[in-house]
């Protein structure tokens, strides 16, 4: 293993943080595009016989077949990063990410190809989703193995970033194409191109990432013989109980994040009367304020601990819900902005602890796949369903109040297992 002077490992670290920050950006750019493509271009481009409702729900059912693969993702690339290496697939995974989102740009609407745009555009999706559900693994790892323990939280909380960072780029592409174009324009061609522009993103992220060193962690395990066999095997089977409660854990703080960013773009332009562009600004400006929140989160559970913060912000997710709803339902456009800017630091305090978090519940030689799956799972359970149960819930009963109640479950589910995990069990790296 190369041995490297404190100097060099600090400059490995920043590297690291550099590469996993704008890598974890541009994967979600590509991922959150499709996500807001999905509630406001989709419906009418690929679903257009179909009512309102149904046009949105089977829009929003092409949008979770990419949470059903990311497990798939994680297990592939989870495998694979823990065999050859948390760099090797951290390029594979920027790769399939670019040419998945490339490719549902291409795809013809209903008026050229019937059904088979909607079918396209839902292998583009499952694509997608096994690409990030192989990238956050890797990327949290490459900064937490070259990261100190009295540091992790913060310097970890650097790929969370990505979320943000991808929803602004996400938002404000779209944004772009509807404002320099007419409406019909927009539906034709000019939404096409924020996916088409990934190709150059990726180009970016995979210069910057060819350059990072394999981690001190994995380089160990590899000169010492220690590598996993199967990994996925392994995993299951020897940390099957934090791989769930993993996966639970995150229940709240994904439940939320795709019904204040995602499902909010239906319910500002339908429930409130919003337009598409103000919904779509607003929702950025909270993203923007997102990229702070977070790595001030992660640092501050380097301070107070990791269980206790994520605990905090499951307490505060209880109530928040309520206010949420109440804010938005005055349609004063000062309080909407407020709600939905508040959202975010809300949420950010469960999520900036918890890469860490989860990374010092999985021993090295199946930290990649045994983190991967519990994060990935929660797709299945949590983010996927998300905007699709509160369309449900909105369009039976007819009020936002059990939408709320919706999220004050998914609160209490993430608090029992805050306190079930154990903490910090594997926190040397």
């Amino acid at each position: 293993m190369e041995t490297l002077d404190p100097t060099a490992r600090r400059s490995q670290m920043r590297r690291a943080i550099v590469a996993s920050a704008v890598g974890t950006s541009i994967e979600w750019y590509d991922f959150y595009l499709y996500g807001s493509a999905a509630a406001l271009i989709f419906p009418h481009k690929f679903f257009p016989s179909a009512d309102p409702f149904v046009g949105t729900l089977l829009s929003y059912s092409t949008y979770f077949v990419g949470f059903v693969s990311r497990p798939l993702g994680a297990a592939i690339f989870g495998h694979f990063g823990d065999r050859l290496g948390r760099k090797v697939s951290l390029i594979a995974t920027l790769m399939l990410m670019g040419i998945a989102t490339a490719g549902i740009g291409l795809v013809p609407g209903y008026d050229r190809i019937g059904i088979w745009g909607a079918v396209l555009l839902t292998v583009g999706r499952l694509l997608q989703g096994i690409g990030v559900g192989g990238e956050w693994g890797g990327s949290v790892l490459l900064a937490a193995e070259w990261s100190e323990k009295r540091h992790r939280g913060f310097v970890t909380s650097w790929p969370h970033i990505g979320a943000p960072v991808g929803l602004v780029l996400a938002n404000g592409a779209l944004a772009l194409a509807s404002a320099y174009s007419t409406e019909q324009g927009f539906l034709d061609f000019a939404w096409r191109i924020p996916f088409l522009a990934s190709l150059i993103l990726i180009a970016i992220g995979l210069y910057i990432r060819t350059g990072v060193k394999e981690t001190p962690a994995f380089q160990k395990m590899r000169q010492e013989g220690q590598l996993a066999t199967s990994p996925v095997p392994e995993a299951v089977r020897g940390h099957w109980r934090p791989v769930l409660l993993v996966m639970f854990l995150r229940t709240s703080q994904q439940t939320a994040f795709f019904i204040f960013t995602n499902y909010i773009l239906q319910y500002g332009t339908s429930a409130l009367g919003l337009a598409r562009g103000t919904i779509l600004g607003y929702v950025s400006g909270a993203a923007v304020f997102s990229m702070f929140t977070v790595p001030f989160f992660g640092w501050l559970s380097d301070r107070i601990g990791r269980r206790r913060l994520t605990a905090i912000g499951c307490v505060v997710m209880l109530v928040f819900p309520f206010i949420w709803f109440g804010l938005l339902n005055t349609k004063v456009a000062s309080l909407v902005f407020l709600a939905i800017f508040l959202s975010m630091p809300v949420h950010d305090m469960q999520y900036g602890p918890q890469a860490a978090l989860i990374a010092e519940s999985f021993p090295s030689r199946v930290r990649y796949t045994g983190s991967s799956l519990g994060y990935q799972l929660s797709s299945i359970t949590a983010g996927g369903p998300a905007p699709i149960v509160a369309l449900f819930l909105f369009q039976t009963f007819g009020s936002s109040t059990p939408i709320a109640i919706y999220l004050m479950v998914c609160s209490i589910i993430s608090l029992v297992c805050v306190r079930l995990l154990p903490s910090g069990q594997y926190d040397e790296l």
